[in-house]
């Protein structure tokens, strides 16, 4: 049964449904994104937040105290392309990096009224070569995003490929946009649960996206894309939004291609409900079972509580 706190999440979303005639220009669904979604997140104490120019983009350092300054999540937030900043997922990604025990760079990138694919994927790239401009190596770096996040994560992971370069460690995907041609049944069968992600509203993002593009090109829908040799992923979905299917379906193509794969959904819960980190239990449960499963990817010891877990069994 959902927390009373995860209910804050399924009313940001019922009340953008609401005030959807009311958010007619960019600018508007901006505000109402930086008021609003921002909220959700508990703010998670302990972490430094520095902005950077990286290449040109503005980005986020976000850096708890007593981290590993070696190891690197490069995180691409959500919304839809047409929301969402280095300031909405400031928190969640501090919660993320304090529970991993090391630093994350967020990165903004244009939204879709201003440039269309490919500027988002280009500027992804951008700060991954900042990176790599600074020392630091594929194999300290790890992927993460949310919702839209997942376009570019796996377009930067295509890209590389294609260039013939090593990949990050290992990825994290939240509530993943995978299938812009969106012929996931949950479309259907949780139409009724979730409040703001009709199909109709989800075919809109993908023309303000992409406009007349290919919806199957696999740089924009990474359920086509080739995924072998690519890194261990670790999915979560909640269990009620209408992109669940998507993540159960890139599981499956994941795991068919060879990559070690995990996908958790969680029971009552709606698209990203992780951005209510330090405030709903299911949230910071997420954050947690995120954490365990990276630290070994990047090399980091375990907590304590891991610790004595393993001895004990």
């Amino acid at each position: 049964m959902a927390s009373t706190q995860s209910e804050a999440n399924r009313n940001h979303y019922a009340a953008i449904a609401a005030n959807a005639g009311r958010l007619t220009s960019p600018q508007a669904i901006i505000d109402h994104n930086d008021t609003h979604w921002t909220a959700l997140t508990g703010e998670p104490g302990g972490v430094d937040y520095i902005e950077v120019d990286a290449g040109g983009v503005p980005a986020m350092w976000t850096v708890p105290k007593g981290a590993d300054e070696g190891r690197v999540l490069l995180y691409a937030h959500g919304g839809g392309f047409i929301g969402g900043s280095i300031y909405t997922h400031r928190k969640l990604v501090g919660h993320l990096a304090k529970a991993v025990g090391c630093r994350a760079l967020l990165y903004d990138y244009p939204l879709a009224h201003r440039a269309k694919y490919p500027a988002q994927l280009d500027v992804a790239m951008t700060v991954w070569n900042w990176l790599a401009d600074r020392g630091f190596d594929a194999g300290d770096i790890a992927l993460a995003g949310d919702s839209c996040g997942a376009v570019l994560t796996y377009g930067v992971l295509q890209r590389l490929r294609a260039q013939g370069r090593l990949l990050p460690v290992a990825t994290l995907i939240i509530s993943g946009w995978f299938d812009m041609a969106l012929t996931a049944a949950s479309y259907e069968t949780n139409r009724e649960k979730d409040p703001a992600f009709a199909k109709a509203a989800v075919d809109w993002l993908v023309t303000n996206f992409i406009g007349d593009g290919d919806r199957l090109d696999p740089e924009v829908s990474a359920l086509y894309a080739d995924l072998t040799g690519f890194p261990p992923v670790f999915l979560q979905a909640g269990a009620d939004e209408t992109l669940v299917d998507e993540s159960r379906m890139f599981a499956e193509r994941a795991r068919q291609a060879g990559v070690e794969t995990r996908l958790d959904v969680f029971e009552g819960m709606l698209h990203s409900f992780q951005m209510m980190a330090g405030r709903a239990p299911e949230a910071d449960d997420a954050i947690g079972r995120f954490a365990t499963w990276m630290r070994p990817k990047l090399g980091l010891p375990a907590t304590r509580d891991e610790a004595a877990g393993d001895k004990a069994a």
